[in-house]
């Protein structure tokens, strides 16, 4: 493969993984969708939430989505800042969350802030994550803000 055509290969995988990063924003704003987001995961994949809770496996990964819109009944995932780096078959995602979002209980509204660490494999010609973790900055209330408050205890 020419120098050309490896820089030209990295940029397709670049934007193949910006791509499968917002249709994991765009399924879990449409209700948490638990078979559109499982479908993005690798069989041993693993998301971990920190707060929110780790989920080893796809099936593991459907169930936890499969319960999320109880928790949470609505949700704007707003993600930018990408640093994505592609070796061969595997790549690394850097990405800040910026989330407004209602919490069901009390139809609370709340603001989340979070880092996401991925990481990409590329199976069957397609890439998807083999592991999403979650480093929770703040998760506030919309009056409050997160200077004031900066976590909530979910039990509330």
């Amino acid at each position: 493969m020419s120098d050309v055509e490896q820089r030209l290969r990295r940029l397709e995988d670049i934007e193949a993984i910006r791509a499968l990063k917002a249709r994991y924003c765009a399924y879990c704003d449409d209700n948490y969708n638990p078979d559109g987001l499982a479908s993005l995961f690798t069989e041993d994949a693993v998301w971990d939430g920190g707060r929110l809770g780790r989920f080893e496996g796809r099936e593991a990964i459907r169930e936890f989505f499969a319960g999320a819109s109880k928790m949470i009944s609505f949700a704007l995932h707003n993600v930018m800042n990408p640093l994505v780096e592609v070796e061969g078959d595997t790549a690394t995602g850097r990405w800040y969350l910026l989330q407004p979002c209602t919490l069901s209980e009390g139809n609370r509204a709340v603001w989340l802030s979070a880092h996401y660490s991925d990481r990409y494999r590329r199976v069957g010609g397609e890439w998807k994550f083999e592991a999403v973790d979650i480093d929770l900055k703040f998760l506030t209330p919309y009056e409050e803000g997160w200077a004031k408050t900066p976590f909530l205890d979910l039990g509330d």
